[in-house]
């Protein structure tokens, strides 16, 4: 019945852009993150929004690229990625917190619902 599910994926040349989207459902949930994997590489956290808020995060790798904003009406969450780089090549996975107060918004453990991720290769 909780779902998160991802879509706007796909293949994009270097210094393109690409908007991703996370549908959720089941229960509200306070936060939303973006995280990704690359093969053969830890999960790492890109982004995070709080629901109430809109307050956002983001990691250092990313910082002045990319976007990521909330539509609470829809209960989805976006994340736009400009002049995308060879290296954002990654499964990105969206997740979700329902806990109601303060916890590290880039610790993996942080999330209970996680989507099944959507594939962004960026070509050189």
């Amino acid at each position: 019945q909780v779902q998160l599910v991802e879509s706007g994926g796909g293949l994009v040349q270097a210094g393109g852009s690409l908007r991703l989207s996370c549908a959720a459902s089941g229960r509200t949930f306070t936060t939303y993150a973006w995280f990704r994997q690359a093969p053969e590489k830890e999960r790492e956290f890109v982004t995070a929004i709080t629901r109430s808020d809109g307050i956002t995060y983001y990691s250092d790798s990313v910082k002045g690229r990319f976007t990521t904003s909330r539509d609470n009406a829809k209960n989805t969450v976006y994340l736009q990625m400009n002049s995308l780089k060879p290296e954002d090549t990654a499964v990105y996975y969206c997740a979700a917190s329902a806990y109601d107060g303060r916890f590290y918004v880039e610790a993996q453990g942080g999330y209970a619902y996680w989507g099944q991720g959507t594939q962004v290769t960026v070509s050189s």
